[in-house]
C-alpha cells in the first residue's frame, strides 16, 4: 500500500515538470497521511489544461452515505481498480495525477518496523497514478477526494514492502489525464512497477511513525 508520502520539491519545479500554468502554493510536506489535502494534477473541465487541484486523500465514491468511507480507500489496486464499484467510475473518468518527492514504507524486522524513504535517484518530483471523485449530499460542502493506485512492488521496494505506488513516466501524463480515454486496455498496461534503477531508498528515522510529526527530521538518515 501507499500509506505516507511527502512533497519538497518548490512550487516553481513542480509548475515546470507538470506543465502547469499557475505556480502551486505549497509549503514542505514531510509527512502526508490519510484524510490530509494533497496536490494533485488534472484536466481542466473546460479549458482542457492542466490544473493543479487540492484533494482530500480518501477517494469517497457519490453513492457513500458517509464520509468515513474515505477511510478506506486511500488505494486502489491496479489489479482490480476497473472492477472495484469504490473505484471504476473514476478509473474511467476522473483520473489525476498525484504530486510527490517520495514515499515511505516500512520493513518489518525482528521486533519492529524501520521507515524507509523512497524516492527517484535524482531527487526530482514525480506523479502517483490517482484518482478523485467529486460528492455532495443534500445539505452538504462539495468534497473532492482522491486514491493512490498501487501495485506490485519493483525489486527495490520488494526489500522493503511487497506493494508500491503507481508511479507514471513523463510521457504517460498526458494520456492518464485524457478524460476521452476509457479504454481498460489502453489504460491498464500504465499500472506496473516504475524501473527500480530509476529510484533510490535509504532508512529514516522513527519520528516519521507519527503523523503529527510533521518536520525535515522524517526525512533523517536513521542511525546507524
Amino acid at each position: 500500500m501507499c500509506g505516507r508520502f511527502f512533497v519538497t520539491a518548490p512550487g516553481s519545479i513542480i509548475a515546470e515538470r507538470f506543465q502547469l500554468a499557475v505556480e502551486p502554493e505549497l509549503p514542505p510536506r514531510f509527512n502526508i497521511a490519510p484524510s490530509q489535502a494533497v496536490l494533485a494534477v488534472r484536466t481542466h473541465r473546460d479549458s482542457g489544461g492542466r490544473e493543479p487541484a487540492m484533494l482530500k486523500w480518501g477517494l469517497i465514491p457519490r453513492w457513500a452515505k458517509e464520509i468515513s468511507h474515505g477511510y478506506k480507500t486511500i488505494n486502489a489496486r491496479a489489479e482490480t481498480v476497473e472492477k472495484t464499484p469504490a473505484f471504476r467510475d473514476a478509473f474511467r473518468r476522473r483520473r489525476c495525477l498525484v504530486v510527490a518527492t517520495g514515499f515511505y514504507e516500512w520493513q518489518k524486522r525482528e521486533t519492529s518496523k524501520q521507515p524507509y524513504a523512497i524516492t527517484m535517484a535524482d531527487g526530482s518530483p514525480f506523479a502517483f497514478a490517482g484518482l478523485w471523485e467529486l460528492r455532495q449530499a443534500p445539505g452538504e460542502d462539495i468534497m473532492e477526494t482522491c486514491a493512490i493506485i498501487t501495485t506490485e512492488a519493483n525489486g527495490l521496494v520488494a526489500r522493503i514492502h511487497d506493494r508500491m505506488p503507481v508511479i507514471l513516466p513523463e510521457g504517460a501524463y498526458d494520456l492518464w489525464l485524457d478524460p476521452s480515454e476509457s479504454r481498460i486496455e489502453v489504460l491498464k498496461p500504465l499500472l506496473r512497477p516504475y524501473p527500480q534503477e530509476a529510484m533510490a531508498a535509504y532508512a529514516v528515522s522513527k519520528v516519521v511513525n507519527n503523523p503529527a510529526n510533521e518536520t525535515p527530521e522524517c526525512l533523517a538518515p536513521a542511525p546507524e
